[in-house]
């Protein structure tokens, strides 16, 4: 038995329908928000990438925005550009159309200007969520699933609590055929032995080694004698002192699965089971990697709390303490502070897999229900 969701034509399956429209650059921004506005229904994902950036980031970019646009959650997606960025919006159609789904395009500059290109694109999405309406659930498996592993706002309970009842749903889908991305590649510093021991085979033992050690050599370069750190005061005020101890919270999300691959930054997986993504450790920036890698859901702890959501995929929030859920109840989803209480990890764990059935099958998380959509794309070199 699987989850209900929308078979797409690439053979993939979302846990959402929506119809999205998409700049291809900055300036564009403007008309896909007044489309947003006008249509409520349509998510807008904008960004403030696609142009006055080098080669590298134009690639990565260009990547990123196309796997938001192939992600299965996405029922058909409109693309609006300017006319002379480097990332077009007729090149970034064509990329995502090898999934099969409705892709069109409009370019304001040779549309006579940004209100007749929003008259355009009304007219466009509201064909598509027709659309989309016209598509209804179906039964699909669990293989066809890829959950994202998410935490931010961490105290020195998120490694003790929300982190190991997050780590018994990633061996659970795992299990299931499905397939789980851990990222947060920063937050990984000082646990390249463990993971590599982990891997699925001894060349990917050495690319995480690589990959964490090159992060590690990265960040002593960029901030010399506090490298050790590189965490965020409202850590070091929930109880954290180092990155050391932050990764060995972190890590502990992905269950104990072997890892059976390593890929860039929003990069889609090409097995299944147990995959680390190349990430930095900025919550936004890794909710967008994993999103345009394929993940329909992110399971999301927090000790010290965060609303953030994504615009085309649910987060599910899990507080590391109660006192928190107390607090900010209206933007968490399951307590896991309840382990301290006598409640077992699994006994959580059983009850987030549980949860985690329930928003693929359509359950709106608090971060949907309070749109809390926000994205943002990594890039690695200076504007110019």
């Amino acid at each position: 038995m699987g989850f209900r969701g929308y078979p797409r034509p690439d053979g993939s399956c979302g846990v959402r329908n929506h119809v999205v429209a998409m700049s291809s650059v900055i300036c564009a921004n403007g008309v896909v928000s007044a489309v947003a506005r006008e249509l409520p229904a349509v998510k807008a994902i904008t960004h403030t990438e696609g142009c006055g950036r080098g080669l590298k980031d134009i690639e990565l970019s260009t990547r990123t925005l196309a796997g938001l646009g192939k992600n299965p959650n996405v029922a058909a997606i409109l693309i609006v550009g300017l006319g002379c960025e480097f990332i077009k919006a007729p090149g970034l159609a064509e990329q995502i159309k090898s999934s099969n789904k409705p892709v069109e395009f409009l370019v304001i500059q040779e549309n006579q200007g940004t209100v007749k290109t929003t008259e355009k694109a009304l007219a466009i999405c509201k064909k598509f969520l027709a659309y989309a309406d016209s598509i209804a659930r179906a039964e699909c498996a669990w293989d066809k699933l890829v959950l994202g592993l998410e935490c931010g706002g961490s105290d020195a309970l998120s490694g003790v609590t929300a982190n190991p009842v997050i780590g018994v749903v990633a061996d659970w889908l795992v299990a299931q055929g499905g397939t789980v991305i851990l990222s947060e590649t920063t937050e990984m510093i000082g646990t390249e032995n463990i993971l590599a021991r982990r891997a699925a085979d001894p060349g990917n033992a050495k690319k995480i080694i690589d990959l964490i050690q090159g992060q590690e050599k990265l960040t002593k370069e960029i901030l010399g004698p506090l490298a050790g750190l590189v965490i965020s005061p409202g850590n070091i005020e929930g109880g954290l002192s180092t990155i050391q101890e932050k990764a060995l919270g972190c890590i502990i999300k992905a269950g104990s699965s072997k890892i059976v691959e390593i890929v860039p930054y929003s990069a889609r997986p090409a097995k299944k089971g147990l995959v680390i993504m190349d990430a930095p450790g900025a919550d936004i920036f890794q909710l967008t990697g994993m999103a345009a890698g394929g993940a329909q859901i992110t399971v999301f702890s927090t000790g010290r709390g965060t609303p953030a959501g994504f615009p085309i995929l649910p987060v599910i929030k899990i507080s590391s303490n109660t006192e928190l859920l107390e607090k900010m109840g209206d933007d968490l989803d399951l307590d896991a502070g309840r382990v301290l209480a006598g409640k077992s990890i699994d006994e959580v764990g059983e009850e987030l897999i549980a949860l985690l059935i329930e928003v693929a099958n359509g359950r709106p998380t608090k971060a949907e229900l309070n749109k809390q959509d926000l994205l943002a794309i990594h890039t690695v070199g200076p504007a110019f």
